[in-house]
């Protein structure tokens, strides 16, 4: 009774509170050519060009480089001063339930998983919350690309990619329905120190589940693979056409598995029913203790929560911050999330401590940017600031990778100037009102 009677009021707080402080209004289409000149251009690329310009029109990178080597016309073009400023590409958020969970204690404002083991046709697309109180907050520090993956064991289903200035789930898609997640089954209970290293991926652990849950993948990879033989099937089946793009390439198997014999035999898996392109998610240094497998088959891998105790009690302490550049000395294409949603903004603010335990800081930006985008398959729109490529651009005060200095001043989302205000704001606008509003009747 105090349970219902606790998420009664949770709700009606909820209410209150989307009553108070609505999500920003969509920015509308780019109208006139944007010009930022003089700023510091960290192209993502590794580049860096002092007093750059970046031009941009019909949501398109026309010039990023030198102001001196710029020829564009500025006469009709809306042309920002930037000077003393960093110029960055959108940061790229991937492997979250953004936009698909807002409180996880309440069951209602929950949708990223269904009932069941073998889910492949279920879209994270459809259930993608636009007017989520979470999404301005992650983008007003510069996030503006997100991966929206379901959750669940064995194959909870297909992720897509998300722009974060939409009205609705159609209109944000940035790349739809572009992998398929699976949850390799454990074959022994938890044996590390658990939080958010330990990835709850299988229905029960022990021989018996584990050979059970391998033989219902084998099924239905043997019949998907038959399936996808045949150009068009006289009766439709949702869940072999939803795995039938990993055959040809134009779908991603994103692969968690929990421990270094799950990765082999996950990825060994894969390779052995042809699937073109995987990816190993939720990497910690189970992963690192298969480095030499993954580089043999070019496996990229998406870092764990990276501020998490390491993951044995014999392990380095600080082994979470270092494994970015071990991976990436490894010749290993290297991205970063952040394991909980609610906390995403973080995102650039991890990639910033990677800096103190081995990487640069373009390459730290580059983790969050130009490497997120190969590993999801839009890098030949987005991730860096080159010409032809989507204008996804962010411009801070100061270092987007620094918790004490990043101020996002602008973001564009494919040339859109998008607002930056955010629930947060709105508060500590009202209450800083009201005590001054106080402050001012106490004289």
């Amino acid at each position: 009774m105090k349970n219902k009677i606790f998420i009664i009021i949770i709700l009606i707080s909820a209410f209150l509170l989307k009553a108070e402080a609505q999500s920003p209004v969509v920015a509308p289409a780019q109208k006139k050519p944007v010009i930022l000149t003089g700023g510091t251009i960290h192209t993502g690329t590794g580049e860096i060009i002092d007093n750059g310009i970046i031009a941009f029109s019909g949501g398109k990178i026309t010039f990023a480089g030198k102001a001196s080597d710029f020829q564009g016309d500025r006469t009709n073009a809306e042309v920002i001063d930037v000077a003393g400023k960093q110029v960055y590409p959108g940061l790229i958020f991937p492997n979250t339930s953004l936009g698909l969970v807002e409180i996880s204690g309440v069951d209602v404002t929950v949708d990223n998983r269904e009932t069941g083991d073998l889910n492949p046709n279920v879209r994270s697309i459809v259930a993608y919350n636009t007017d989520s109180h979470v999404i301005p907050v992650v983008r007003s520090n510069g996030i503006l690309i997100a991966q929206v993956v379901p959750t669940g064991t064995l194959l909870p289903g297909t992720s897509s990619i998300v722009q974060l200035d939409a009205w609705n789930w159609k209109d944000a898609i940035y790349k739809a329905d572009n992998g398929i997640q699976m949850g390799w089954p454990r074959k022994s209970a938890p044996t590390g120190r658990g939080g958010f290293n330990i990835a709850t991926i299988s229905p029960g652990a022990g021989e018996s589940n584990y050979d059970k849950n391998v033989e219902q993948l084998e099924k239905i990879f043997t019949d998907a693979l038959a399936y996808s033989a045949v150009e068009k099937p006289k009766d439709t089946n949702l869940r072999l056409e939803a795995l039938r793009g990993l055959f040809n390439g134009t779908k991603t198997l994103y692969v968690s598995a929990p421990e270094p014999k799950g990765i082999i035999a996950a990825i060994s898996f894969a390779k052995r029913y042809g699937v073109k392109k995987i990816v190993l998610t939720g990497a910690d240094e189970s992963a690192w203790a298969v480095k030499d497998f993954l580089k043999e088959n070019n496996i990229p891998v998406i870092l764990a929560h990276v501020h998490a105790l390491p993951k044995y009690e014999h392990s380095d302490t600080r082994l979470p911050f270092k494994l970015a550049a071990m991976f990436h000395k490894e010749g290993i294409l290297v991205g970063l999330t952040y394991s909980n949603q609610a906390y995403g903004y973080n995102l650039p603010f991890v990639a910033g401590q990677t800096v103190a335990y081995g990487l640069t800081k373009e390459e730290a930006l580059q983790t969050i940017t130009l490497n997120n985008a190969k590993i999801l398959g839009i890098d030949n729109v987005t991730g860096s600031l080159e010409a032809g490529k989507d204008a996804n651009i962010v411009v801070s005060t100061g270092d987007i990778l620094d918790m004490m200095t990043n101020n996002i001043e602008y973001a564009f989302i494919t040339g859109r100037n998008i607002s930056l205000d955010n629930k947060h704001k709105q508060l500590y606008r009202r209450f800083q009102a009201k005590y001054e509003n106080m402050k001012a009747d106490m004289k």
